[in-house]
């Protein structure tokens, strides 16, 4: 968790000074499997965000607003193996697609067209991710 810790606050990603209404149990009530502990400790300690971070923009969900959101994309419906944490501001949601061998990846995909063949991973953890872009990683070369 250093890691993760040190891009949250070289980014000077919003802590959260008071505890959420929404628990992650709530999340999981959706989804069929467990969320990635980097992932949890994210949206436990930290706001929502929307910023670069190197070449491309982030808009990550506060821990209130990604049931709403997975509702309103019809996530949990249509993609019954993917929790989607945010958006790239321009109609492709970012999410964390689970496998069947229990692996993860960070994947970005259009928010329309809701099918796994238009994933694109950009990550094999939240930490990943993250990382992935302070290095200046583009997700489309």
């Amino acid at each position: 968790m250093e890691t993760l810790d040190e891009i949250l606050q070289k980014y000077r990603f919003p802590k959260r000074k008071i505890e959420s209404s929404v628990d992650i149990e709530d999340i999981q009530a959706h989804l069929k499997f467990d969320l990635p502990e980097d992932y949890v400790f994210y949206v436990e300690n930290y706001l929502g965000i929307d910023q670069f971070i190197g070449a491309e923009f982030i808009k990550l969900w506060s821990l209130e607003e990604i049931i709403d959101a997975n509702l309103e994309y019809h996530i949990f419906e249509k993609l019954p193996q993917t929790l989607a944490i945010g958006t790239n501001g321009s109609g492709e949601f970012i999410g964390i697609e689970f496998e069947d061998d229990n692996s993860l990846k960070i994947i970005l995909s259009p928010s329309i067209d809701l099918d796994t063949k238009y994933h694109v991973e950009i990550g094999n953890s939240f930490t990943d991710f993250l990382l992935r872009l302070d290095n200046g990683v583009e997700w489309f070369l």
